[in-house]
């Protein structure tokens, strides 16, 4: 029976984690579609990464779904994605869920305070 350490490990070991730095690097040159995954307290809380689309991760498997009438079309499955949660644990978790329905470029910059400490723009 797996537990909450299994699934985090797993994720981890298929999603790339990416640095922070490199994170800002792709915001600054458009080259990534961002998501923040938690929940909307939580990013009124702190703000979340300029311009990035708000999915919370209980809601991602709707909202990526073609078939889905919740699908957001700013989502495609070539487009180079980069997730974001308070602590990394969930950007992984989500980016699991992501490869697993297709979408072949995904990332994980981790936790949005580490973002916002390294100077990163945030939306309020």
């Amino acid at each position: 029976m797996k537990n909450s350490k299994d699934y985090l490990a797993e994720a981890n070991s298929i999603v790339e984690k990416i640095t922070v730095a490199d994170g800002i690097e792709k915001h600054k040159r458009g080259e990534a579609l961002f998501i923040d995954v938690r929940d909307s307290a939580d990013i009124a809380d702190t703000g979340t990464i300029s311009d990035c689309l708000r999915i919370p991760r209980g809601m991602i498997e709707f909202i990526a779904d073609q078939s889905s009438p919740l699908y957001n079309d700013k989502l495609s499955k070539d487009k180079k994605i980069v997730l974001v949660c308070g602590a990394g644990g969930m950007a992984a978790l989500t980016g699991k869920t992501l490869l697993e329905m297709g979408y072949t470029k995904i990332q994980n910059v981790g936790a949005i305070g580490d973002w916002i400490k390294a100077g990163g723009p945030i939306d309020k």
